[in-house]
């Protein structure tokens, strides 16, 4: 099996892990995050579901289950397109329940800014 194959493998493994109350959640979480930036590359990190822009490259964005979904990004994401590192506060972690509309557009924009 093929490193790629082998790190989406793990990740589906792990989000099988997951309570009945969040594993369909991370399983669309899992998708969006693939629909959106397909060139990632999904391996665990640290225990969790994380996504590298490439196969030896560092996690960018990751998730866990908690009380709730955490979704974050890490310090090797472009953490410029969020906002002024040098100058403010950037937004890096999200938590949520459930895929909404308002959730996956919010999760699209945020992977696609992560992977610019």
């Amino acid at each position: 099996m093929e490193k790629d194959e082998a790190g989406v493998q793990d990740v589906l493994t792990k989000i099988e892990k997951f309570s009945d109350t969040y594993k369909d959640v991370a399983k669309q979480l899992h998708q969006l995050i693939m629909q959106t930036a397909p060139q990632l590359k999904p391996r665990l990190w640290y225990g969790m579901p994380g996504y590298a822009v490439s196969s030896s490259g560092p996690v960018v964005l990751f998730f866990r289950e908690d009380k709730y979904i955490s979704f974050g990004l890490t310090e090797s994401t472009n953490l410029a397109a969020f906002g002024d590192t040098e100058e403010s506060i950037v937004e890096v972690a999200w938590y949520f329940t459930k895929l909404n509309s308002e959730v996956q557009s919010k999760v699209v924009d945020i992977v696609t800014k992560a992977v610019a």
